[in-house]
């Protein structure tokens, strides 16, 4: 009898985990997987495992478990295409994003979870997270911070491919010469060496002919548009025309800084130029050589009515977005190499190396030129010394642009993927600007509200931008997809899950 009761506790030990205190008893007969990945999922809407947790490899909870390899291996499948899951190589099975809602029981009779579930809460509707309300000043933080398996966000290269090698050889070079006096404050408008590279770097691939006391080294264009806006508003200026669609964080950071932003209709010439007068503004803010987001560029004779408006006393605002990572089509010359005396001229290496390094330049008319380096010198005194000295040191020995040579070959690879997928996922999407930059944009002739797409996306662990974030005017339902970050077998898979949330919509 002793021996009896030895044997049944021998099986229930194998029959439990001590993972989420599971126990094999409590699945149905002939159910063992769905069981399974319906408790997985509780435990991730309850938070019992939040993202990022480390699900058990399929071996060691079969075992615990009592049960076959395959029912587990079927269990995390479920989970993996529902897009809560992924594989992690040696890191294992990761928790990747969590359930909208949680599932309901099997049915009443259901035995009672075997690890602590909270009360019970409304389900979330469709829209919620960052596309619940309009979008507001924190709206890509808590987009970024959104847990997703495949990131479609547009704005960010491949950060993978960051020249670390490169960048550790320049560094040791640059400490190796930098005397005891280099580590001290630093000239506001940047360092020498990366004010002369800088020029130097215009000229090469953007046309653009300059003298270093000309720049103005920055922390990104964030920082150009914030420190100009000061500064326009010293001269009575108020209002900065922007493109629409255009950048929902370049109108997001003008209005911080006490700016209206009219917007102005772009069409595949880029800006209509006959409007921007009818708006009134005295300054406008346009991306000519990659409109964002449309991806269209500034035609020939746009580029000339902007010029003749620029020249009866406007001022234009330039962001040299994307301009180095083009595929299909001929470099485009930047608005400054024709006007700089009306042309304000703003780039960085966001897309060409890592946005974490926040390093732009500004090129300004004589008249903002002193009035912008104070407005630096009194934000923070100048940028850091030591990733200036080594930037220039890329861009001077061939560095950089053999990284953009092989950028340009990697993005080509996924911008095709991308298309590929689009094709095959969403018919009947149009897609726009796939000629260069990092980004796609797709429209749609149907009717729902593309936050609502963006949503559902989520949901299925893809992280997109709704094209409507980027409108001031309403207009066709888009999405606006990033492919530098992500692999072929990424792009193709997101896109899938697009396609399977636009069918629930549609």
């Amino acid at each position: 009898m002793e021996r009896s009761n030895d044997d049944a506790w021998d099986r229930s030990i194998r029959s439990g985990s001590d993972f989420l205190q599971l126990n094999i008893g409590d699945a149905p007969a002939g159910g063992l997987a769905d069981w399974l990945a319906r408790r997985l999922r509780l435990a991730m809407a309850d938070g019992s495992l939040p993202v990022g947790s480390r699900l058990p490899a399929t071996r060691v909870l079969a075992g615990e478990l009592g049960v076959s390899r395959g029912v587990v291996t079927e269990a995390y499948q479920r989970l993996r295409e529902d897009g809560h899951v992924a594989g992690r190589g040696r890191a294992g099975t990761v928790v990747v994003a969590i359930p909208v809602t949680a599932p309901p029981p099997a049915s009443a009779d259901a035995p009672p979870s075997a690890f602590p579930v909270r009360p019970a809460v409304p389900a979330a509707p469709v829209t919620g997270g960052p596309f619940a309300d309009p979008p507001g000043d924190d709206v890509f933080d808590v987009l970024r911070a959104a847990p997703a398996r495949i990131d479609l966000s547009p704005g960010v290269p491949d950060l993978a491919a960051f020249p670390r090698s490169a960048w550790l050889r320049a560094e040791r070079a640059v400490l190796g010469r930098l005397p005891a006096t280099g580590l001290g404050y630093g000239d506001p408008r940047g360092t020498p060496e990366l004010r002369l590279a800088v020029v130097n770097w215009l000229a090469r691939n953007r046309g653009i002919r300059a003298d270093p006391d000309e720049v103005l080294v920055v922390s990104g264009t964030s920082q150009t548009l914030a420190l100009l806006a000061r500064v326009l508003r010293d001269d009575g200026i108020r209002r900065v025309a922007v493109e629409d669609p255009g950048s929902l964080g370049a109108r997001l950071h003008l209005r911080h800084w006490g700016m209206d932003t009219p917007p102005v209709p772009v069409d595949d010439e880029g800006i209509r130029v006959g409007e921007l007068r009818a708006s009134g503004a005295p300054a406008v803010l346009v991306t000519p050589a990659h409109q964002f987001p449309t991806g269209v560029v500034l035609g020939g004779g746009r580029r000339r009515e902007l010029v003749r408006w620029a020249a009866d006393g406007g001022l234009v605002v330039e962001d040299d977005y994307d301009a180095e990572h083009r595929y299909d089509r001929p470099p485009v010359p930047a608005l400054r190499a024709m006007l700089p005396g009306r042309v304000c001229y703003a780039g960085s290496v966001s897309k060409l190396l890592a946005p974490a390094l926040r390093t732009g330049w500004v090129l300004a008319p004589h008249r903002y030129r002193d009035a912008l380096v104070d407005a630096k010198r009194y934000a923070d005194l100048g940028n850091a010394v030591l990733p200036q000295l080594v930037l220039a040191r890329l861009m001077e020995s061939g560095e950089m642009e053999r990284h953009l040579r092989f950028l340009r070959r990697r993005h080509r690879r996924r911008r095709d993927a991308m298309v590929e997928a689009i094709t095959a996922r969403l018919p009947g999407a149009v897609v726009h600007g796939a000629a260069a930059g990092l980004h796609v944009t797709v429209t749609f002739d149907a009717d729902f509200a593309d936050t609502d797409l963006a949503a559902a996306a989520l949901a299925r662990g893809v992280k997109v931008q709704p094209l409507s974030w980027h409108r001031q005017c309403p207009s066709r339902p888009g999405l606006v997809l990033g492919y530098a970050v992500s692999t072929p077998a990424d792009i193709a898979a997101g896109v899938a899950a697009l396609g399977a949330a636009l069918r629930h919509l549609t």
